[in-house]
């Protein structure tokens, strides 16, 4: 009986939230618009994203609200984290800028949830007394601050290894074109050497004719 009540109190927390997470590509010179939609006023808006690969890994953002009038944005940003209250019933318009890049496409992480701030009330069990329940609740509450934090991190430490595993790959690729020059130039100048050598024998044959 109290593995269910856990269990309803649980559906009622995740049924309280609308989330959306997605990984889109940004090529050069475009911008991409999502959007996140509110049902009643005073729902807070979560709002994240970073930049995992291309360019500088920063990005230009924009938030608008259903009245056209900008909330935040920001440019040549890496990554942010935001909570904002949507005053307004309606959808909230969150934009990408790559125009800034002519020919580097980026891939931006990104999350949109929309959650209801209202309490869900946990059933309570027949005998048990108020305290108990509220106990319970609070508890229950806190598990839910948890993983909101553990996901935040797993969220920073994905970043980091993405842009590290992208820096790794850059300097891989830098190093190969440098070594093939370095190869192609030792080419050339043995044989910029051979042609000199014959040239001055040549010319000694001559001389001695």
């Amino acid at each position: 009986m109290k593995l269910s009540t856990i269990t309803c109190a649980l559906l009622g927390l995740a049924s309280e939230v609308a989330a959306t997470a997605l990984t889109y590509k940004l090529v050069a010179n475009e911008k991409a618009c999502f959007f996140a939609t509110t049902k009643k006023q005073n729902e807070k808006i979560a709002f994240y994203f970073a930049v995992q690969s291309g360019g500088s890994f920063d990005i230009d953002y924009e938030v608008t609200g259903p009245d056209g009038n900008v909330i935040m944005d920001g440019q040549k940003e890496r990554q942010g984290d935001f909570v904002f209250t949507g005053k307004q019933i309606g959808d909230y318009k969150f934009c990408f800028n790559n125009e800034m890049s002519t020919f580097a496409e980026k891939f931006v992480d990104f999350e949109l949830a929309v959650e209801d701030e209202a309490r869900v009330t946990i059933p309570s069990k027949q005998g048990s007394s108020p305290e108990q329940t509220s106990a319970l609740e609070e508890s229950l509450f806190k598990i839910s601050m948890q993983l909101s934090t553990v996901t935040r991190n797993q969220k920073y430490f994905r970043t980091r290894e993405n842009r590290n595993f992208s820096t790794v790959r850059s300097t891989e690729k830098r190093i190969v074109n440098f070594s093939v020059i370095q190869i192609l130039l030792v080419i050339a100048m043995g044989a910029l050497q051979v042609f000199i050598v014959r040239f001055f024998f040549q010319g000694a044959r001559k001389g001695y004719v």
